[in-house]
């Protein structure tokens, strides 16, 4: 049974779709997260624009470190997020290969480890694709819970597209939203591609 947001806060749903997408990420076999993988690579070297903000998968997220690679081969500029001491929003620094990684405030996530370029660097971005658990036919993202990327993305341009990327179940009809939350613009699955989402078409 999927979460319901019937006679609860949102926060309290939000905790119980996380813990359902988990599990569900935590089984899946090695050999379908590499294939959902290549089917990843393929879509993101499609991308459109000059400067992308990526991160750095880690545990069960869909995709890999080669991914970055496959922005850089195509032309892209790759920038990444460095999570702060402090609450707040992301800073970022560009991506200039897998040497340039390290372990940041939170092993075993890797951050880049060139010069900082400050949390306004997000507006610099054509996309920023967003790590996310899932995401809703209007642009609603779950993500993990701390609020770094809700924080980060009012600061991006006007221009800017923000894209979920998730897999292909984990784009669902509905989920619980709350005022802070920022809404995506598309969403990046391994079958199905850029999917265009309802909620951020005015941008």
């Amino acid at each position: 049974m999927k979460p319901t947001d019937n006679d609860n806060p949102p926060a309290s749903v939000k905790a119980a779709w996380r813990e359902r997408i988990r599990t569900e990420r935590a089984a899946v076999p090695r050999e379908e997260r590499d294939a959902e993988t290549a089917a990843l690579a393929r879509a993101f070297a499609g991308l459109e624009g000059t400067t992308v903000c990526c991160y750095v998968p880690f545990g069960t997220e869909p995709g890999s470190v080669e991914l970055l690679d496959v922005l850089r081969d195509a032309g892209r500029r790759v920038l990444l997020p460095v999570v702060p001491a402090a609450r707040g929003p992301l800073d970022w620094a560009e991506y200039s290969g897998k040497s340039s990684l390290a372990t940041g405030v939170f092993p075993p996530v890797l951050e880049p480890t060139g010069p900082r370029l400050g949390p306004h660097a997000v507006a610099e971005a054509d996309v920023v694709l967003v790590p996310a658990l899932a995401v809703d036919r209007v642009g609603v993202r779950l993500g993990k819970g701390a609020g770094y990327y809700d924080r980060s993305l009012v600061l991006a341009a006007r221009k800017t597209r923000f894209v979920a990327v998730i897999r292909d179940t984990e784009l669902v009809d509905r989920l619980p939203a709350e005022p802070h939350d920022v809404r995506m613009h598309a969403a990046l699955t391994p079958g199905r591609g850029l999917v265009e989402l309802a909620g951020r078409r005015e941008v």
